[in-house]
């Protein structure tokens, strides 16, 4: 529902949290494309409400102690209205009425203030009629606006029958596994001995469990059927990047290391049999321990409990995209475990751990649930909360990744509040620290970075109590900040790495007193965990083209080439930078240069800008973020893709 806010109120709610789903301030010198794309999310997101777009409000590029957007104005107002109207009407699929209004503010700068209603379910997906569906499509995932992909077009509005009801072709019934159909049966038996479906025989089973389905004439599998029951032969032969790798990588970092390699077991076979086969491996890796309090005649374990991780590995299952061909990444850190799945909540983050359930694959969840494999439908990440905060562990973390259409699941194998934590904690006693900020810390120690929306899922905060108190351990000198807007995370600093340091005289500095005092009826969303380094080209300004053209003026692309760095090149590739010139903006050219560089060795984005003569915005957003969606590149540090020192690399390094 809209709120009339003025442009100074919602300034202030920009101001006091970074970043928000339903507000984008912009510059406002012209109606660019991703004007439009905004428009588009903002009609499309479930649930939003709609939102507001500032035009002539932008964010101070200098670092300031306090995020702070300032208003530029506009000068051209008119033609501003016409522009939006005009492009509104003609662009989409069908027309979009914004409700535009110009402000004039204290300082005598205008500012236009365009407000956008969320379409009704009949008239989803909005998109831009040049690009079709889904690409065509936008949703407003936090404070970004992301293409649409095949599952939000299904789950969001409904076009389409789930991939896992669909049938597969080159299969038939002789591609079951008999043991598999068997194991389902005693599981199921244990829930429910009078349930109907174990009197049916197999075929009559797999049926009503939209396993198979009959086309012309000719019994085929389904995605359900394949998966679920499928042996391992036929597993292999048409799914074959469907399986689950777990890999034990040596200390608390993914460094790629010759001389001291992770190692991988690969894991394959129909699901309902994988799930403990994955399970136990995992297992039997764990650190076991006992703990025997007093007065008490037996021992009780301690350390992970089985059932968070049965549950973890479950939720991998069920809600994995299986349009893509990826496996499931289970990695052991000595510290943590950290489960990797193709294809990003389709709940949104602010809401995981609410009762409900949003499921890409609801036939092979159902199977899931009637055997008690998994938790009750929408319970599970309660459930794993829950049982790691009786356990005094920390909480689990997650992170959906629209983007790279990634979810990962953190299970730090650590105690709170142990007596080493207590221990270390007294090291930054003087600096008047509460639970929570320890808390942030503690995980700081182990994981080595953390970001608003994980200091949440920690604390169970809101997300300006979390701001606020991650500003004050960066003001203190324990936390240095990172990135900006939704891409902010915090590392180490000073007074972290040396527990000696004592805590600053001075006193914190206030945030400057906001224009206005914020509406306090609006909910703020949260920050998204560890948001990739693609998403830093949020709040500037495109190039003047659509997003899939090419054709911007050439001078607004055209960087210094640093010679330095050209004269290191191998001849061949130095030979094809300089056969592509400047001025050429052929993207086919670019990209064989590009995927020649990272298969030479990895690339910072600033590397590939002065190597090229492009700007790093130009590089950015046409090509590395493109061909790494499209597994061409890949980040060098998979873990912190807002890592400081990330680079990309050619797919072709690791094969």
């Amino acid at each position: 529902m809209k709120i009339n806010e003025t442009v100074e109120d919602l300034i202030d709610r920009l101001n006091a949290t970074d970043e928000s789903a339903n507000i984008e301030a912009k510059r406002g010198g012209a109606i660019h494309h991703s004007v439009l794309e905004t428009v588009c999310s903002l009609s499309n997101e479930p649930g939003l409400g709609g939102g507001y777009i500032l035009l002539g409000v932008e964010r101070e590029e200098e670092t300031t102690p306090f995020p702070k957007y300032i208003v530029t104005g506009i000068s051209n107002s008119d033609k501003l209205q016409l522009d939006l109207s005009t492009q509104c009407a003609c662009m989409f699929n069908m027309p979009v009425r914004p409700e535009i209004t110009v402000e004039q503010l204290s300082d005598g700068k205008l500012v236009m203030k365009i407000f956008i209603d969320e379409l009704p379910i009949a008239q989803k997906p909005l998109y831009f009629k040049a690009e079709g569906l889904p690409a065509g499509a936008y949703r407003r995932i936090s404070s970004s606006d992301q293409r649409c992909t095949d599952d939000d077009l299904y789950v969001f509005y409904n076009k389409e029958d789930t991939l896992d009801s669909s049938i597969i072709k080159d299969t038939s019934l002789e591609d079951v596994n008999e043991e598999a159909i068997n194991l389902y049966r005693k599981l199921r038996e244990r829930v429910n001995p009078l349930a109907d479906e174990l009197t049916y025989d197999d075929k009559e089973l797999l049926q009503a469990l939209g396993c198979i389905k009959k086309e012309n004439g000719t019994w085929l599998l389904t995605y359900t059927g394949l998966l679920v029951f499928g042996k391992k032969t036929a597993l292999r032969r048409l799914l074959p990047m469907v399986r689950v790798d777990y890999i034990r990588v040596p200390g608390n970092e993914w460094v790629q290391d010759p001389e001291n390699r992770f190692t991988t077991v690969d894991m394959r076979g129909s699901l309902i049999e994988l799930v403990q086969r994955t399970f136990n491996s995992i297992a039997d890796d764990l650190p076991k321990g006992f703990l025997l309090a007093d007065n008490e005649l037996q021992a009780e374990s301690v350390g992970l409990p089985s059932k968070v991780l049965r549950e973890a590995i479950v939720n991998a299952f069920i809600h994995r995209t299986y349009r893509e061909s990826q496996p499931i990444q289970i990695i052991r850190y000595s510290n943590r475990i950290e489960i990797k799945n193709p294809g990003f909540s389709l709940k949104p983050e602010e809401q995981l751990g609410e009762p409900g359930s949003k499921n890409r694959n609801p036939f092979i969840a159902a199977i899931f649930h009637e055997t008690n494999l998994a938790e009750t439908k929408g319970s599970g990440i309660r459930t794993m909360r829950r049982l790691m905060e009786l356990s005094n562990m920390v909480p689990p973390t997650f992170e959906s990744d629209h983007s790279a259409n990634l979810f990962t699941t953190r299970l730090l194998l650590h105690h709170f509040l142990s007596e080493e934590d207590i221990t270390w904690l007294k090291h930054f006693q003087d600096f008047g620290l509460n639970d929570a900020q320890k808390r942030a810390l503690i995980f700081v120690r182990e994981v080595g970075a953390v970001d608003n929306q994980t200091y949440r899922q920690l604390n169970g905060c809101d997300i300006l109590k979390a701001s606020g108190e991650l500003r004050q351990v960066r003001d203190l000198g324990i936390l240095s900040q990172k990135g900006k807007g939704r891409a902010t995370y915090y590392i180490p600093d000073d007074a972290f790495q040396n527990p000696n340091l004592k805590a600053p005289v001075t006193t914190v500095k206030a945030p400057p007193p906001p224009l206005k005092a914020p509406v306090a009826t609006v909910k703020a969303p949260p920050l998204s965990l560890k948001a990739p380094v693609d998403s830093l080209i949020a709040p500037v300004a495109p190039l003047k083209t659509p997003v899939d053209s090419l054709i911007a003026p050439v001078d607004t692309l055209i960087a210094p080439v640093d010679e330095g760095l050209l004269h290191q090149l191998p001849t061949d590739i130095r030979e094809m930078v300089e056969q592509l010139g400047k001025r050429s903006n052929n993207k086919e050219s670019i990209e064989d240069v590009i995927l020649a560089l990272c298969n030479w060795k990895p690339l910072k984005i600033t590397d590939l800008s002065k190597i090229l003569g492009r700007t790093d915005k130009y590089i950015l957003r046409y090509f590395i973020m493109p061909m790494r969606e499209n597994g061409k590149l890949q980040y060098t540090i998979p873990d912190m893709p807002n890592h400081p020192d990330q680079a990309y690399k050619s797919t072709k390094n690791d094969k």
